[in-house]
């Protein structure tokens, strides 16, 4: 129905022809009626429109053609409706048909003088109508036919097809040639329906968007005309909303379904599917057809769990992440559009935490189970499992999907004890390794993704170590322990039997190491605190042992001589790696009680013998 009312309202046709001079072209000429009058007075060209047929509606561009025509220009009476196609549009996707719904704007002047009797303009709103039903004068329900959105017209109607001969309401006298100079802004009909056009389709789309989704989406909103009157982008906010409950206009229900993340839609919705006679505010007008740009940003549904896509498996995996072990891994983090919000690889360090302890989103707590050490996966928490609606400041939009990437590095427990795997024993091994004993080793020390940290090949020669002096991590003195000369091992050391949360050089903090070791020798040791150690009894009677002369008296190269016969038979042990003459003269001055550059009898003897003889001489 129409809304308000215009002189271009079908008020009373019955009126006689006028005599008129006219310069045009007639559109709708009666049969009786000849094509051209032989009297010219005036002269003028016109654009014959060639009606196009009806377009399907998911055509994009359809050109009008047109052609120029020189006519003569007669008088008499004008008989019927002169059209001047003035400013078409180069699109047309439809042209006004009968049945159709039209809105346009128009001034309206009398022919014979230019007074302007009427203007949607001057009333600031444009005039809505049906076209072809005889809601309009006839001269306009043929006028508006064929024509455009955006489309200029002049339209001149002969007062038998307007007013005629009585005229209307004091403001169109009897007898008058009516001017409407008309801009259509839109078409619709009660069969349309929502139209979709797809501009641009992701290369893959594993999910679209279903009744009781929640989703997210930017957008620009035109009128048919191409009047804005809305747009997600100016507000730099995505528009979220559930599909299918009533909370959209229901010709944006009905577009949106199906779309996937990442594809970009035309819309275009009839008034009757959006705003309706009503319109909306001051940028939506009754009746007005409206068209949607649309960019899906994120789709999911509040029943939704994890989604979690395994990239990469290592082989051989023995051990898989649970509740309470302590992992560090590496993600990129994206939106499902692909945009990025986070990045553990930008800041160059790995993110550590516990697993299944609420120290993350709930969806990543989930997610990080059942990982092995170099797997990467591709996980997709829904917003319920992540930061739901209130989002993280500018970095986390409310109701965001979030999607990472993520790589692990390495996991332990804090129970883990070290691993350790032997990958060769010698044939002959007579001899292990333990506390006090100077090892040399080689050693390759990595990270558990394969990154090499330290290495003996990178110097001169193999590490030398004493065990048991806490020279080395405990991790790696424990993987030293019970080794042949020529054996090869692997040890996994936890963060806890190596370099803790601080990590050392360029060892990350909690960073669980890899070693592969290869003892090279070993000498036997000697208790911590001591230089030399008997290898069974002693002599009964130290002193006359040691007093290889007999002369009561034993000089540091007597004592020398006797310590190295015991080390050569096999009686005692120096202490290793320290210089054989510098620990013996260490020794004989401990025992060199007086300085005097000989030991005697007397000062072989344990303190607790003397302290004990004094006391018995006091008594």
């Amino acid at each position: 129905m129409p809304t308000g009312s215009s002189l271009s309202d079908r008020s009373s046709l019955d009126a006689a022809p006028l005599a008129q001079s006219s310069c045009g072209t007639s559109l709708f000429t009666s049969p009786a009626s000849p094509r051209w009058q032989t009297d010219s007075l005036l002269c003028s060209s016109a654009l014959l429109h060639s009606r196009l047929p009806q377009m399907d509606p998911t055509v994009t561009l359809v050109l009008l053609l047109s052609v120029v025509v020189t006519v003569t220009c007669t008088t008499g009476p004008l008989v019927d409706v002169v059209v001047d196609r003035y400013d078409i549009p180069k699109v047309c996707p439809r042209e006004v048909q009968t049945e159709d719904f039209v809105r346009y704007h128009f001034n309206g002047t009398f022919h014979a003088d230019g007074k302007k009797f009427d203007s949607s303009h001057d009333r600031g709103k444009a005039f809505i109508s049906q076209v072809g039903l005889g809601r309009l004068i006839t001269g306009m329900d043929r006028g508006l036919q064929g024509m455009c959105v955006n489309e200029r017209r002049r339209v001149t109607v002969p007062p038998h097809l307007a007013y005629g001969s009585v005229g209307t309401g004091g403001v169109i006298p009897p007898d008058a040639v009516l001017v409407f100079d008309v801009l259509l802004l839109d078409i619709w009909s009660t069969e349309d329906k929502v139209q979709i056009r797809t501009l641009v389709k992701p290369p893959s789309c594993k999910r679209k968007a279903a009744a009781s989704d929640y989703v997210r989406y930017h957008y620009n909103g035109t009128l048919l005309s191409g009047a804005a009157f809305d747009s997600s982008y100016s507000r730099n906010t995505t528009y979220d909303t559930y599909l299918g409950q009533g909370y959209l206009i229901k010709g944006m229900d009905e577009g949106l379904l199906g779309m996937c993340v990442g594809e970009r839609r035309l819309i275009i919705v009839p008034p009757f599917l959006a705003y309706g006679e009503n319109g909306s505010g001051t940028k939506i007008p009754p009746q007005a057809t409206l068209v949607f740009e649309v960019l899906m940003i994120d789709v999911f549904n509040p029943k939704d769990d994890l989604i979690v896509e395994v990239k990469k498996v290592p082989k051989g995996c023995t051990r898989r992440t649970v509740i309470g072990d302590y992992i560090r891994y590496h993600y990129n983090g994206t939106f499902q559009d692909g945009t990025a919000f986070d990045s553990s690889y930008e800041r160059n360090s790995t993110y550590n935490t516990y697993i299944g302890m609420g120290y993350v989103i709930q969806g990543m707590d989930k997610a990080l189970q059942g990982l092995c050490i170099g797997e990467k996966r591709r996980i997709i928490v829904p917003p319920h499992m992540a930061y739901g609606e209130d989002g993280v400041g500018d970095l986390i939009p409310s109701s965001a999907v979030l999607v990472f990437d993520i790589h692990v590095i390495d996991f332990h427990n804090p129970k883990d004890l070290v691993q350790i795997k032997v990958t060769h024993k010698p044939q002959e091994c007579n001899m292990t390794s333990e506390a006090d004993d100077l090892i040399q080793y080689r050693y390759n020390c990595s990270m558990m993704d394969g990154t090499l940290l330290y290495s003996s090949d990178h110097y001169d020669s193999p590490s030398i170590t004493t065990l048991g002096e806490n020279k080395v991590i405990p991790g790696l003195e424990k993987g030293l322990l019970g080794m042949c000369v020529g054996e090869r091992r692997e040890a996994v050391v936890p963060p806890h039997w190596g370099h803790g949360e601080n990590g050392a050089g360029e060892v990350p903090g909690s960073a669980v190491l890899f070693f592969e070791l290869e003892l090279v020798d070993l000498q036997k040791g000697v208790p911590e605190g001591f230089m030399f150690v008997w290898l069974g009894d002693g002599p009964d009677e130290l002193f006359p042992a040691m007093d290889l002369n007999s002369n009561k008296e034993v000089p540091l190269e007597e004592f020398s001589a006797f310590i190295m016969l015991q080390v050569k038979e096999g009686k005692g042990r120096l202490r290793p790696g320290l210089d054989a003459d510098s620990t013996i003269k260490d020794m004989f001055n401990k025992q060199d009680r007086n300085r005097d550059g000989k030991i005697i009898e007397d000062e072989v003897k344990p303190k607790v013998d003397e302290e004990s003889e004094t006391r018995r001489d006091e008594l």
